[in-house]
């Protein structure tokens, strides 16, 4: 009889160790792993910005940092869940357009760091050049007002427009439009993500594209724009954060990483120049 209570005993004791572990190993599955190992939680556009960031994912965990990575395919949503914190930081957005969104929507987001830029291209199924755009030729391009001055701007560098001269280019309107001396007609009824969409349907004359959406639908920028917009272009896509996160230690390890040389050769030999590496 004593030995079954002693044997029951050690059995019981057994059990509560047992369980006792399983409860510590269970505390360090939210944000932190259980060899402490950070989660950083980032929305990321599909191409480029997602393909950038599962490149650093490896250099991160070497940090002790696992990278999360949630793809969105609009411009409005990871802000929202940036915003609700369903994540940490997002990369899909350059400056201006990041702060139209603070502007109109009251986020208090900042920008945590410069990583690269996206030229627009200027995609034609009718013409070989913006030369052989007829008088009357209607411009498709994106109907996210903040690209509009963007895509003004680089339709002046290449002599097609002028515009006023007081305005501010990057927030530079269709009404800002001066002089249209082949009295181009302007369609901005389409959401970016439709514009390869609308190129491959043959609608209107010529079609602005972001690099990102017009990669993502196997277009070459390189190759098949028939203009693309410089490289000195001020459009920086940036990671974002809400205003106090840019000092966390995942957040400047990752910034740290997306500026380091392996995924900067990275982006330059996987993109072939349609996407620009930056350090800002």
């Amino acid at each position: 009889m004593k030995k079954w209570l002693s044997t029951l005993l050690i059995v019981a004791i057994a059990l509560v160790i047992a369980a006792c572990g399983t409860s510590n190993e269970d505390e360090g599955g939210s944000g932190e792993g259980s060899e402490g190992t950070k989660t950083l939680k980032i929305g990321a556009s599909n191409v480029p910005h997602a393909e950038i960031l599962t490149e650093a994912k490896p250099l991160l965990e070497e940090k002790g940092i696992e990278l999360d990575i949630t793809t969105f395919q609009d411009y409005i949503v990871p802000n929202q869940a940036l915003e609700s914190e369903d994540i940490d930081a997002n990369y899909f957005q350059h400056i201006p357009y990041l702060e139209s969104q603070k502007e109109e929507h009251g986020y208090d987001f900042v920008n945590a760091g410069g990583i690269h830029i996206e030229p627009i291209g200027v995609y034609s199924e009718k013409y070989d050049s913006l030369d052989d755009l007829p008088e009357g030729a209607t411009i498709i391009m994106s109907s996210s007002v903040p690209d509009h001055g963007r895509i003004l701007t680089m339709l002046e560098k290449e002599g097609l427009i002028t515009l006023k001269a007081d305005v501010e280019k990057t927030v530079a309107t269709i009404e800002d439009i001066e002089d249209n001396p082949k009295k181009l007609k302007f369609d901005t009824e389409y959401e970016a993500s439709l514009l390869p969409q609308i190129y491959n349907n043959g609608e209107g004359d010529a079609v602005l594209i972001n690099s990102n959406y017009a990669i993502d639908a196997g277009l070459n920028p390189l190759e098949d724009a028939i203009a693309l917009e410089a490289e000195e272009s001020p459009y920086v896509n940036v990671i974002a954060v809400r205003n106090g996160d840019e000092d966390k230690e995942e957040i400047k390890a990752l910034i740290e990483v997306l500026h380091s040389q392996e995924i900067q050769d990275f982006i330059l030999e996987k993109y072939n120049g349609a996407v620009v590496p930056v350090k800002e």
